[in-house]
Parts: structure tokens; C-alpha cells; sequence
């Protein structure tokens, strides 16, 4: 088997992929650009990549090609149907990142709730150094205790959230996407009445029709002054637009892992936002813990050693 890796970047200086010559060929590229992707997997059968498109014209060029496995959840980049057409199997990897997506959102809460941004620069500036008193309040925070903490879509990572928050005893109430209702321990509200009531909301549900643009200049407009919310889902279940326009109007407080389009743009309404201490902004890292990242690829290995093994 010829086995090529097209975005290597993607998994971290550190991942250890010396496992992956056992079962072929192996061929590791760094990055690939749309029009380096032909000549690089034409005369592989296994692909493995985690964000380079696969459409039905690539597909139909690669008569080889037996496998895409997917470094991700996700399988939005390939087109499924015309890979199931032309007899390509695609294997994800699903529930790797769910503590380390949870431990992320809580990073992303607590530094917004105790203004870290702002004690930290004041440190680093040196004017504590210069301080009359021991201390300092001019940001004044809040406890999560008895707060209430709303979460888009209740799936694994949801629940992990929601665990996390009890044990901060604040109240969980959910609001789910897909309108499917099952039995949880933790109530059901409309949207609506999530953003109002809720200090602190994340989101974590896949974008599709129902999930773009759920969250605009509207939504934002229900929530607390002085809310948080966070998305470690995708990017564009968030209207930007309304986001900037809501924490640059000192309306809520945001955290987002994901934008619509990454890496952000110059011209992304998210790049030049003046209230710099109501906001954070990571570059898609939540789900990248150095165990996440193991647990992902010994899945992925296992998924192609299964792979050929019944081939």
C-alpha cells in the first residue's frame, strides 16, 4: 500500500507518526495547496488528511485511491457521495477531543469571568510594582457558583461541559439544535430563553442548515449584559458581523476557537476589535491536547490497519 499524508501541520510538531511505515509506503507532506494535490495522490491507495478537499473532479482522477482517512471528526471536506460512488471508503475519528475541547472552553470561561487579561497586563506593566495597596479591583469579577451555564448542542462534548460546570455549582440548562428532545438530566429551554437567562454560554454543535447564523445580532441582543459565550464549535454558528458589533458595544463578553474562515482573513469583522479585554480569540486549538492529539492517531493508524486487513 502507498499511503500519503497531505497536511501534516495540521497534527503538531510533535506527533509521532514513525507507526504508519509498518503498513507501506509512507509519504509526509507538511501542508498542500489545491493545486499541488493531484500529482501528490495519484498513485496513492490511502490518503490521510484532515482538512484538504475532495471533490467528485478529484475523485474521478483517482482510480487508485481506496482509502481517505480522515485526521478528524468532520467529513465535510470529501465529497461523500461521489466517494461512495467510485467504491472510496472514508473512516473518521470521532470523540477523541472531548475532554480536551471541555478543558479548553473552561480556559477560555474562567479567563474571561476573572478579567485575567486585564490583572496580567497589569502586573507586566509593572504598575502593581508601584501600587499604594496590596491589591487591586478596578475589574471586578464574579463567582460561577449559582450561575447559569447554557449549552448549544448537549452531545459528548456538551455533557463533558455540563459536568464540569456542576462541579463549579452553577445550574445547566441546554438548548439542542436538532430538536430531537431525550430524557437529560438538565433542562430543555428555546433558544431564546437560553440567551436570556444564561451568564455563561457555549456552543458546541455541528454546522449544517439549522446551526448557520443561529446566534445574531438578534440572539446576541437576548443575552446579560456583561454574558459570556463561547464557541469551540465551528465558526458561522456565530454571526461575526453581530459578535464584533456586540462586544465592541460592551454588550457581552466572547471567546471563539473557530471562525468561518481559518486561518482568520485580514478583512475578518474579528481582526481589529478595540475592547480587547472582552475578548479571546485561539486559533482552532481546543481540541489539540497532546492526548487528544495521541488518541486521534492511534485511531487513525487502527482505522487503516482494520482497512487492510479487510482488504
Amino acid at each position: 500500500m502507498k499511503m500519503v499524508l497531505l497536511d501534516a501541520q495540521t497534527l503538531g510538531k510533535d506527533v509521532d507518526l514513525s507507526d504508519f511505515y509498518k503498513l507501506g509506503k509512507f509519504d509526509i507532506y507538511q501542508t498542500t495547496q489545491n493545486d499541488e494535490k493531484f500529482e501528490r495522490v495519484k498513485d496513492a491507495d490511502i490518503v490521510i488528511t484532515n482538512k484538504v478537499v475532495f471533490d467528485r473532479e478529484l475523485l474521478e482522477k483517482l482510480p487508485k485511491l481506496k482509502l481517505i482517512a480522515l485526521t478528524a471528526t468532520g467529513m465535510n471536506n470529501v465529497d461523500l457521495k461521489a466517494s461512495e460512488e467510485l467504491g472510496v471508503a472514508v473512516k473518521n475519528v470521532a470523540g477523541y477531543s472531548t475532554k480536551s475541547v471541555a478543558q479548553h472552553t473552561f480556559a477560555l470561561a474562567l479567563s474571561l469571568v476573572n478579567r485575567l487579561g486585564f490583572y496580567e497586563q497589569y502586573v507586566k506593566s509593572g504598575k502593581w510594582q508601584n501600587s499604594e495597596i496590596f491589591t487591586n479591583l478596578d475589574k471586578p469579577f464574579f463567582e460561577l457558583y449559582d450561575k447559569r451555564w447554557g449549552i448549544i448542542g448537549l452531545g459528548a462534548i456538551g455533557k463533558e461541559t455540563a459536568k464540569i460546570a456542576c462541579a463549579f455549582g452553577m445550574k445547566v440548562a441546554y438548548y439542542s439544535t436538532s430538536g430531537v428532545q431525550r430524557k437529560e438530566k438538565y433542562p430543555s429551554l428555546s433558544l431564546k430563553d437560553l440567551l436570556k437567562t444564561s451568564d455563561i454560554i457555549s456552543v458546541h454543535a455541528p454546522l449544517n442548515e439549522k446551526t448557520k447564523n443561529l446566534i445574531d445580532e438578534q440572539g446576541l441582543g437576548f443575552m446579560k449584559q456583561d454574558a459570556v459565550i463561547i464557541n469551540v464549535a465551528r465558526g458561522g454558528i456565530i454571526n461575526e458581523k453581530a459578535l464584533r458589533d456586540a462586544i465592541e458595544n460592551k454588550k457581552i463578553y466572547a471567546a471563539t476557537d473557530v471562525l468561518e474562515i481559518e486561518p482568520m482573513q485580514k478583512g475578518s469583522y474579528l481582526a481589529k476589535l478595540r475592547q480587547k479585554e472582552r475578548y479571546i480569540i485561539t486559533p482552532h486549538v481546543a481540541w489539540g491536547s497532546v492526548e487528544a492529539r495521541k488518541r486521534l492517531m492511534r485511531a487513525v493508524y487502527k482505522n487503516i490497519k482494520t482497512f487492510i486487513k479487510k482488504g
